[in-house]
């Protein structure tokens, strides 16, 4: 038997062989086209190269595209695991031509592969064709010899493909193969098209023709090939069974799912174990690439199909999580081509355990008020949508899970009746905002976010992709169009630039579109924390409403964003490791070209618990661990020893993000909505610049990563080659010299000092040279200096005070046109002299208010030295009416 993996390989091989470049699947998530919820063909990767846009260092290729069809048009979740063909995840095996060869070459790869490489019977092979492409029709004879009885011509737009209303489009070429005739069905084109019979395996696509506004308006100057193959489809005709659930792949997989729920795949429990196993694929290699499950957008249709498949291994019995424990059989089966599951197999397990645990709890409880509800219904009756709307909003029973499960009784929900609950949900919440007090200017963000949902972000995968323009606001109104030179703010559906929050600055980058504007995107915000408003100056052209934009992040800055934010967690894991569990955050700055992190601490962190602090986070960096995320909700993720971070607001479900080492658990778990490193070894390096206080009993730290830190250091280590140099030492000599230079210049300040007070005080420092005189009947002694420090003056006056023994002294001091004036009276005469009445008469003097101190000493000074000797006389006339 032929496997899967063995037709996929013989698929790639036959195509490199034949020159054309292997190119490994994209995303799940499509980052060219806004139009679509997840890639659902082998030829969205190449859009951009069929019309165009990029061009690529090849002309030829071949891929196995990854895609999921469960949203939107392209829905076939209600179909899964009750149709032989119908599967939420598949893989397209294509092969492209870019303007290299065209239709005669198609055919003859095609028809080669699979009559000659892979022996499928030419006599079972049927083709179609476009009614009116007589060449392909003449060609399928010519390349493969096949009769015109089996080449069927349709006339309907079933084998006409076109890639929108504008753009390329061309006939198509699809190749049946015939079951039998033991199986009901007729060839295309009949009545009888849709039984099972005839099953197309594999569709050729010719890109001919432009059209604009659904029309043709002319051939394409490079014709292209486009060709897509359901692997799965053709697995089930080369394994020779009719149902590709019975192919080798499946077969594992539900046997896996048959062991463990003790079931067997037979009867009425043959759906159920097909939709585990098809579900299981799509949300293993939908959650490698980073999708997780959530209330809206992406991660909801993610949750649907887990959910899905959740309720029917509760149907089969299982009593504890089951989806968790198939990941390593789905590793198994496919994991050598994707080795995107092989990475992330335990994000997998652990986020199919973490959604089964939960919804476990919402289908019992949901279920128990389902039966309530409907005891009383009779096959056919409907379920009211006022009690769906119920379950929905107190129980978190979704809707589509409520219809799946009254589907099998035979009864529907009254979806305008959920619907008109809802509506009046939303309008009792608007009135309630209205009633909250927040600024009126917030009212336009909440009629953009009632009116077009959240935006969808996909900047934690991705830097770039496309996005649709929703509205566009000049001057806080709507408008349908931003011009050359204007600054607006653009919403898009989706898009990967990351909106303020969370401490983290938003991002910056560049907006183009087909019609030649070009938009330098200065900042996003995160109004009402749900859409993402990018702040555009149009630099070039015009952007309006409808316009489909690429979008680029400044990846260069995302980047040095990405390892401060990362850092932040490190830091504040290390604080909590040195100084304890009463460290917590308490705000914080995530910015391209530094961090900041504040936090509780009662007193200064020391030298040595920088070093320490600084020391650990780095040691974090070299280990180079992986960053991982799940998602949960607030309670789970705290329970979990998960850190919520100051300031921020957390919905039902919160991102907690792991990273470092650690034996019971990572060295740092926060919930963080941010964007993060990979690995801890992005962030290369962690210098602490600073650490001071904020407030009583906040403290900050400031520092700097890569290659800021890095910059950083080697100034530092300029600036000490400098000092060296003038020194004339060398770098590590630089403590030691300096420290002897400042010890030797405060030796000199004190003699420098000695020196200006003897000078002043007339050669000896003394001032008897006036001699003390009577005044009041006290003995006085008074002298004005210049040049002595004002903070010299007490010590003076003491030993004037001292010399006199008993009297009163005043030393009036000149600095700078400036005068400071000091009063002392000895012990003796403090009860009958103050020292204060008389300082304040010399200040008067001195053009001054004030002066103070106590009986025995008082100090005060005036602007206008000049006066000096002038508050000398009025210390005496005081000291003469005291005395009087």
């Amino acid at each position: 038997m032929t496997s899967m993996n063995d037709i996929r390989r013989s698929f790639l091989d036959y195509f490199e062989k034949n020159g054309h470049a292997r190119v490994q699947s994209a995303p799940l998530v499509p980052h060219n086209d806004p139009t679509l919820m997840f890639v659902n063909a082998g030829m969205v990767p190449f859009k951009n190269v069929f019309t165009g846009l990029e061009t690529r260092p090849y002309s030829t290729a071949v891929s196995s595209q990854k895609c999921v069809r469960a949203g939107g048009k392209h829905n076939d979740l209600d179909n899964v695991g009750y149709t032989a063909r119908h599967h939420t995840f598949f893989e397209m095996l294509g092969n492209f031509s870019f303007g290299d060869y065209f239709k005669e070459q198609a055919i003859h790869h095609a028809w080669t592969l699979i009559t000659k490489e892979w022996g499928l019977p030419a006599d079972r092979l049927i083709a179609t064709v476009y009614h009116t492409d007589d060449e392909a029709f003449d060609l399928w004879k010519k390349v493969a010899g096949l009769p015109e009885s089996r080449i069927i011509r349709i006339p309907t737009k079933d084998n006409f493909w076109a890639m929108g209303d504008d753009g390329p489009c061309g006939p198509c070429s699809e190749i049946f193969f015939d079951h039998g005739d033991h199986i009901p069905g007729g060839p295309p084109g009949s009545p009888d098209e849709d039984g099972d019979r005839f099953v197309e395996i594999w569709n050729l696509v010719f890109m001919q023709f432009e059209q604009a506004a659904g029309e043709i308006v002319s051939e394409l100057p490079k014709k292209s090939i486009d060709t897509g193959m359901g692997l799965e489809r053709v697995a089930a005709v080369l394994q020779g069974v009719h149902d590709n659930y019975d192919t080798d792949t499946f077969k594992a997989l539900i046997a896996a799912s048959e062991e463990l729920t003790k079931t067997r795949a037979e009867g009425a429990q043959q759906a159920s174990h097909r939709v585990i196993a098809d579900h299981l694929r799509a949300s293993g290699f939908l959650v490698a690439d980073g999708v997780l499950p959530a209330n809206e957008g992406r991660g909801y249709v993610l949750r649907r199909i887990m959910r899905r498949a959740m309720r029917h291994a509760h149907l089969l019995g299982a009593k504890e999580p089951l989806m968790w424990r198939l990941v390593p059989e789905l590793v198994s089966e496919m994991g050598s081509a994707y080795p995107e599951l092989v990475r992330a197999q335990p994000l997998i397990e652990a986020t199919l355990l973490q959604e089964e645990t939960r919804f476990r709890q919402t289908l019992a409880n949901g279920l128990k008020l389902l039966d309530e509800a409907t005891s009383e219904l009779s096959e056919g009756g409907t379920l009211p949508g006022a009690m769906a709307f119920k379950l929905y909003d107190t129980f978190g029973f979704p809707y589509d899970l409520t219809e799946d499960a009254l589907r099998a009784r035979g009864l529907t929900v009254d979806r305008a009746g959920f619907d008109a609950s809802m509506a009046e949900q939303k309008a009792q919440a608007r009135a309630a905002w209205k009633g909250s007090g927040e600024k009126a200017s917030d009212e336009l963000w909440f009629d953009l976010a009632e009116e077009l949902g959240s935006t969808e972000f996909i900047g934690y995968s991705s830097h770039e992709g496309e996005g649709v323009v929703l509205a566009i606001l000049k001057d806080g109104q709507r408008v349908e169009d931003g011009n050359q030179g204007e600054t607006v703010t653009i919403l898009m559906n989706q898009t990967p630039f990351y909106g303020e929050s969370g401490g983290q600055v938003g991002d910056a980058g560049k907006l183009t579109s087909l019609n030649g504007f070009v938009g330098e995107v200065e900042d996003t915000s995160k109004p009402l924390g749900k859409l993402h408003a990018l702040r555009t100056k149009v630099s070039k052209g015009q952007v309006s409403v409808g316009n489909t934009l690429h979008q680029i992040v400044d990846i260069e800055r995302r980047t040095q964003i990405r390892a401060n934010h990362s850092a932040t967690h490190l830091l504040h894991a290390a604080l909590r490791e040195r100084l304890g569990g009463h460290v917590t955050q308490k705000g914080s700055l995530v910015a391209p070209d530094r961090l900041r992190f504040d936090f509780s601490h009662p007193k200064a962190l020391t030298p040595e618990e920088i070093a320490a602090i600084e020391g650990d986070v780095n040691a974090e960096i070299r280990a180079n661990e992986p960053v991982s995320t799940r998602l949960m909700t607030p309670d789970e993720a705290v329970n979990a020893g998960a850190l919520a971070l100051f300031g921020e607001k957390y919905g039902d479900e919160v991102r907690v993000l792991s990273m470092g080492r650690g034996d019971q658990r990572s060295y740092s778990v926060e919930l963080c909505g941010g964007t993060h490193v990979t690995a801890t070894g992005d962030i290369q390096l962690l210098k602490i610049i600073s650490e001071s206080a904020v407030s009583s009993g906040v403290r900050r730290i400031e520092a700097l990563t890569g290659e800021a830190a890095r910059q950083w250091l080697n100034h530092r280590d300029e600036t000490l080659k400098e000092a060296a140099s003038a020194l004339k030492a060398s770098p590590d000599e630089v403590p030691a010299r300096v420290a002897a230079l400042v010890e030797e210049r405060r030796r000199l300040e004190r003699e420098l000092a000695d020196a200006k007070k003897a000078l002043a005080m007339g050669g000896g420092g003394k001032a008897e040279a006036a001699g003390p005189e009577q005044v009041g009947g006290h003995a006085f002694l008074g002298q004005v200096v210049d040049g002595l420090d004002p903070k010299g003056l007490r010590g003076e006056v003491d030993g004037m005070k001292e010399r006199l023994g008993s009297g009163i002294a005043a030393l009036i001091a000149i600095n700078e046109g400036r005068a400071s004036v000091a009063v002392g009276v000895t012990g003796d005469l403090s009860g009958q002299v103050s020292a204060v009445d008389l300082v304040k008469a010399a200040v008067a003097a001195l053009g001054g208010q004030g002066g103070g101190g106590r009986p025995d000493m008082a100090q005060g000074g005036g602007p206008d030295g000049s006066k000096a000797n002038d508050a000398l006389q009025a210390v005496r006339e005081a000291l003469e009416k005291v005395a009087a």
